[in-house]
């Protein structure tokens, strides 16, 4: 015979486990907590990167954006080929299948 602790129903002689979770509350999660950082999109069609400065309901705004066309190792610092766009440029944010900081 041996000796345990749980909570159960003493009725039946069920021991019913419990467990206690580490919960990690965050004011902000997602996009939102990545805005003033280089972040990567990999979206429906194509690769963006640039400086995430803005995020609403619809878009996110990319500074010194670009358009990735060959990624070349993910571990490399540096895109194998990616083309700079001509200004702030905006993402759908319904287009953004993941996104992340990865160069």
């Amino acid at each position: 015979m041996g000796v345990g602790v749980g909570v159960g129903d003493k009725t039946n002689n069920k021991v019913e486990n419990k467990m206690k979770m580490l919960v990690d509350v965050k004011d902000q999660e997602g996009l939102d907590a990545l805005l003033g950082e280089t972040v990567t999109l990999f979206c429906q069609i194509y690769i963006y990167t640039g400086k995430l400065v803005g995020v609403n309901k619809t878009f996110v705004k990319l500074e010194l954006a670009s358009i990735v066309y060959e990624t070349g190792p993910l571990d490399d610092k540096l895109w194998k080929d990616a083309q700079a766009l001509p200004s702030c440029w905006y993402v759908q944010k319904n287009a953004i299948e993941s996104f992340g900081i990865l160069k």
